[in-house]
C-alpha cells in the first residue's frame, strides 16, 4: 500500500491517470485516521476544510486550518496531515494530475503560465482563507467541480477542465507572491528521496547504513540531518510510519494482526503489540475492534 492508498482508502473506485486523472474524496480526521503521514506525490492537491480545525504541514511549515481554508498541494510538495489537539477535522481532498491541462504540443497558456508555476517560478500563497482578498475567485471554480461532480452528466470532464483553467487563471492573475518564500531546496530534495524510499520500502528491513545511502551522507550525517529537519530520529519516524499503516489495514482488511505486524516491517510481535498501544492507547485487537 502506498500513502496516496491510504490518504484515500474511502474512495471505492481505482483511481486511473489514464481515464480521467481528477479524483475527489471526503475524509475525516480522526475519524478515518488520526493523521496522514508526511510525504510527496506528482500530482495537485487540494485539502478543502469543510468542518472543524486540523493541522497541516507544507514543506516543513505548519499551518492550523480552520473550516472553509482551501489548501494547495503543488507537485514534489512534502506534506502531512494531523489532528490538532482534540479537534476533528472533516476535509475534501483533490488530488489531480496537471498534465491533464497541458497539451502535447505545448502551447503559450501551458509554457507562460501553468508549467512555470508547477515548476515553482510563479509563487502563490499555501493558504487561502475567508479573509484573502480573492478568496472567492480562488474557491469557485473548486466549488463548481464538486457540483458537477455529484451527477457527472455527460461531459462533465470537459467543465471540470475548463473550471481547472479558470482557477489557474485566477492564481497567475490575482494570486501571484510578489516575493519569493526561500526555501531551502537542498533539504527538501534530500528528504524527498528519503520519505519516497521509506514509502516503498516500509515493509523491508532498512537500516541507517540503506538510507543514508538513499541520501548520499555518511551514518552519523544522515542521523543529525534526520533529527534536525523532522524532529525525531529517523528509527522513530520509521516505527511511526509503519504503526499508521498498520492502523489502516487493521480497520480496512481481516489479515490477522501477526500478519499485518510482519506486512509493515515489524519482526517481533510483541514489540509491535507494545509501540501500537503506546502510539494508539489500545492494542491492536482493542483497535481493530472499536474501528469496526
Amino acid at each position: 500500500m502506498n500513502i496516496i492508498e491510504y490518504e484515500n482508502y474511502q474512495e471505492n473506485k481505482t483511481h486511473n491517470e489514464f481515464d480521467f486523472p481528477y479524483n475527489t474524496y471526503l475524509c475525516s480526521i480522526p475519524l478515518d485516521f488520526k493523521e496522514v503521514p508526511l510525504h510527496w506525490h506528482d500530482d495537485m492537491e487540494l485539502i478543502y476544510i469543510k468542518k472543524g480545525q486540523g493541522l497541516v504541514t507544507v514543506d516543513f511549515r505548519s499551518y492550523r486550518v480552520n473550516e472553509h481554508t482551501l489548501v494547495l498541494i503543488l507537485p514534489g510538495q512534502l506534506h502531512s496531515i494531523d489532528q490538532y489537539e482534540d479537534y476533528s477535522m472533516e476535509y475534501e481532498n483533490i488530488i489531480f494530475n496537471p498534465n491533464m491541462l497541458i497539451p502535447r504540443h505545448i502551447d503559450s497558456c501551458s509554457s507562460d503560465f501553468i508549467q512555470p508555476f508547477l515548476h515553482g517560478k510563479i509563487t502563490v500563497p499555501t493558504i487561502f482563507t475567508p479573509v484573502y482578498p480573492y478568496y472567492m475567485d480562488v474557491i469557485a471554480p473548486i466549488d463548481a467541480c464538486d457540483e458537477i461532480c455529484k451527477t457527472k452528466p455527460q461531459g462533465y470532464e470537459l467543465y471540470v477542465k475548463s473550471m481547472l483553467f479558470q482557477f489557474f487563471f485566477i492564481l497567475n492573475n490575482r494570486c501571484r507572491n510578489l516575493i519569493r518564500t526561500p526555501k531551502d531546496k537542498k533539504t527538501l530534495d534530500k528528504m524527498r528521496l528519503v520519505l519516497k524510499y521509506i514509502e516503498n520500502h516500509y515493509s523491508e528491513k532498512i537500516s541507517i547504513a540503506d538510507i543514508a545511502a538513499i541520501a548520499e551522507f555518511s551514518e552519523s550525517h544522515f542521523m543529525r540531518y534526520f533529527k534536525e529537519t523532522m524532529n525525531t530520529s529517523f528509527i522513530e519516524y520509521l516505527k511511526d510510519y509503519r504503526l499508521t499503516i498498520a492502523a489502516r489495514l487493521l480497520q480496512g482488511s481481516e489479515s490477522s494482526i501477526l500478519s499485518i505486524a510482519e506486512d509493515v516491517g515489524f519482526e517481533n510481535l510483541s514489540y509491535f503489540n507494545r509501540s501500537f498501544k503506546k502510539k494508539y492507547g489500545v492494542t491492536p485487537g482493542q483497535f481493530r475492534k472499536e474501528q469496526g
